[in-house]
């Protein structure tokens, strides 16, 4: 699976007019399986990927959008406002200043990685999952008493 990074100059591709894909396809698909090819005919342009390229590029549209608003929500809370449990990101609440500040960095750096790596957009589903479960743990009375008395006991 290719990064973005390699996507990044997805315009510079080969380009083959529709005539010679409906002449050549079979050497036109193996170009589209190296690198995209933008498919030109009258005035129109296609892109032709491989299926799992396109499935990653959505991927990181969907998972860019979760990241701008967790970080929105974080970034948010540290500047006092109230959001509201109903929220989807609302269980952020839970954490004072500094864990915010690092769970902006934590997200950050997993973020900056999608350049270079094709399990960045897994490691930010973890670092928020992480984060989530904590927070259950922090609002849940039960969970924090055992862990003070684990805590006491060790």
């Amino acid at each position: 699976m290719m990064s973005i990074a390699i996507f990044t100059n997805a315009y510079s591709d080969e380009l083959v007019t529709a005539t010679e894909l409906n002449r050549q396809p079979g050497k036109v698909l193996d170009k589209a399986c190296e690198r995209p090819i933008t498919i030109t005919r009258n005035d129109q342009s296609f892109a032709l990927l491989r299926r799992e390229d396109v499935a990653y590029l959505v991927k990181g549209v969907a998972q860019s959008k979760v990241v701008f608003e967790v970080l929105s929500v974080a970034f948010r809370l540290l500047l006092g406002q109230e959001i509201g449990y109903e929220h989807p990101y609302g269980w952020l609440r839970v954490f004072d200043a500094d864990d915010l500040q690092d769970f902006i960095q934590e997200v950050s750096e997993a973020f900056r990685l999608t350049d270079t790596s094709n399990h960045a957009w897994d490691l930010i589903d973890a670092i928020i999952h992480e984060w989530r479960e904590s927070s259950i743990a922090i609002s849940s009375s039960e969970l924090a008493a055992a862990f003070n008395d684990n805590k006491v006991k060790s």
